[in-house]
């Protein structure tokens, strides 16, 4: 619209109040009669796929839907997996950065001439606000980053509304202070939740950021143009992107609950991309369809399904009883029936893909025999009662993977019953630590192994609020400090004995597996790369999309 003539600007604005009062609530939504996905020409040059409605883009305020935050925002670095399947960190909006010696202080230099999609220039300022929100406001889910900057506690505490750990230099240089060395923490500002926010228009904006597209201003490839409820997101390229402007026109994201309308979908060619995680039944032709054998592309999933097994529960709290539960199922048997054998079998903490991950760490045996040696050794030859809890919520694989394990265990003498709880009541019981035992998916976020262990092993409160009630203070105590071991080779070192001292000798959960993350791509998408993480959500900006 800078384009315009003066003369032309005042018709524009005619117009425009015109279709406002035409298309009511919809253009609070960022709705535009020029883009519909549903024409010809879009659908050829648009890049269509199906994705869960979410509830905000406000990346600060979504631990879950990240398909908006990847493509609409940026952060100061990104993660870049070269072909060999190494991982390093390489500039984004931070063209370079140094760390200090003692690996407290990140002193980042912006890339000059950034400018959000509008037109308000990127300083040190915007990466200040966006600390400070997301350390202060009151969804924010990125909180986290504030246990290490200093000055944080006292901004969260009310007593001052600045970050002493930040220190601007100039608009493009600033620096960041931490209370304590956090060697995970160019990993973490990697992550969706901080992606750079313009301070003018989020401030502006207020409680409606992340729901109205026109209010929702980033620096990223692609502008949030439409979200229709209950239909589809709509977002457009950006081609004034610093970066340069993207390989595909724009994006539908259709809103697709039933797996086996989105399989029908791409195989009629209205979706170019198929994410095939959580579609059961519904993906197996494409699995093993001939038709489909060269549309199908994977890489890890980087996430750990586990059993969890909580230690204050009676028998738990004995080793050998926790032992003998690993040694009782079959876990490759498991990883069959749940996924076709499409993962790897976990034997700890560090899934496969993630950083500090230990080929080298021995194996849990499926060992019946052995396990009944161990319950009677306990004191339990007769068995005992388990109850084993699944939300009504989560997937059936939850619910599937347990009535393996209770099949299996039952070999042993184990009586497990499967109580099927209501979400709210389930996250509430699990968090005060009252869940024997459960099965869950934990997908990692940043690429360093305290992404996991911490989460449920980093302190008393995190094992509790996990339902796991471990209670070896001196090994907790190692995983809280092991994030602050400089030297790399000591810290990963470190989080590896951890990771065995925690599994395989105090047995402390169940290890299941890791999964393969398949996507079926339709022949026109070009430079489509599966993520490294553990989300679904992708970075679109590379693809690109042939006309046909």
């Amino acid at each position: 619209m800078l384009l315009f003539h003066k003369k032309n600007k005042i018709v524009l604005a005619v117009l425009m109040a015109f279709m406002l009062c035409l298309s009511g609530c919809s253009v609070v939504n960022g709705s535009d009669p020029d883009i519909e996905s549903g024409t010809e020409n879009n659908a050829m040059r648009y890049l269509r796929i199906a994705n869960e409605e979410p509830d905000t883009a406000d990346p600060q305020c979504t631990d879950y839907y990240y398909a908006i935050p990847l493509n609409v925002f940026d952060r100061l670095v990104e993660v870049q997996v070269d072909s060999d399947g190494t991982r390093s960190f390489i500039p984004s909006l931070a063209d370079s950065w140094e760390v200090s010696d003692d690996g407290l202080v990140y002193t980042f230099h912006l890339h000059s001439g950034v400018k959000f999609s509008n037109g308000s220039p990127l300083t040190s300022s915007d990466v200040e606000y966006t600390l400070i929100r997301a350390i202060t406001h009151p969804g924010s889910h990125a909180g986290d980053i504030g246990e290490f900057i200093m000055g944080a506690q006292e901004l969260m505490d009310g007593k001052t509304d600045k970050l002493e750990g930040f220190s601007a230099q100039s608009d493009l240089d600033f620096s960041i202070t931490l209370s304590v060395p956090y060697t995970a923490f160019l990993a973490m500002l990697s992550t969706p939740a901080y992606s750079i926010l313009d301070e003018e228009s989020t401030e502006a904006a207020g409680d409606s950021f992340g729901t109205n597209p026109v209010a929702t201003i980033g620096t990223g490839p692609f502008l949030f143009k439409k979200w229709d409820a209950g239909d589809e997101i709509i977002l457009d390229a950006n081609p004034n992107c610093w970066a340069g402007a993207p390989g595909c026109g724009g994006i539908s994201m259709q809103f697709v609950q039933d797996a086996e309308a989105r399989r029908i979908m791409y195989e009629e060619g209205e979706l170019d991309i198929l994410d095939l995680e959580n579609m059961g039944e519904a993906a197996e032709f494409i699995y093993h369809g001939d038709i489909y054998e060269n549309q199908l592309v994977y890489g890890n999933r980087v996430g750990l399904t586990y059993i969890a097994l909580n230690e204050s529960v009676e028998p738990l709290g004995d080793v050998r009883v926790r032992q003998a539960l690993q040694l009782a199922l079959d876990r490759d048997a498991i990883l069959m029936c749940i996924y076709s054998g499409r993962g790897y079998v976990e034997n700890g903490i560090y899934p496969h893909g993630l950083a500090g991950h230990d080929e080298t760490l021995p194996e849990i045996p499926y060992d019946p025999k052995a396990a009944a040696e161990l319950l009677k050794e306990a004191g339990y030859q007769d068995g005992f009662d388990l109850e084993l809890s699944v939300d009504d919520e989560s997937s059936y694989y939850s619910r599937e993977i347990l009535e393996l394990a209770a099949d299996m265990w039952k070999k042993i003498g184990v009586r497990a019953t499967i109580k099927t709880i209501d979400e709210d009541s389930f996250l509430e019981q699990r968090k005060n630590g009252q869940l024997a035992c459960y099965a869950r998916r934990f997908s990692v976020d940043y690429d360093d192994p305290d992404a996991i262990i911490y989460v449920f092993f980093g302190s008393k409160e995190n094992a509790h609020s996990n339902s796991l009630c471990y209670d070896r203070e001196d090994i907790m105590n190692r995983v809280a400090d092991a994030c602050c071991i400089v030297n790399e080779e000591k810290r990963i070192r470190e989080y590896r004995e951890l990771e065995r001292i925690i599994v395989q000798e105090d047995c402390a959960w169940i290890p299941l597996f890791s999964n393969r993350h398949y996507f079926a791509v339709n022949e026109r998408v070009r430079n489509f790369q599966v993520p490294w993480n553990g989300w679904s959500d992708i970075r679109y900006d590379k693809i690109m999309v042939e006309a046909g």
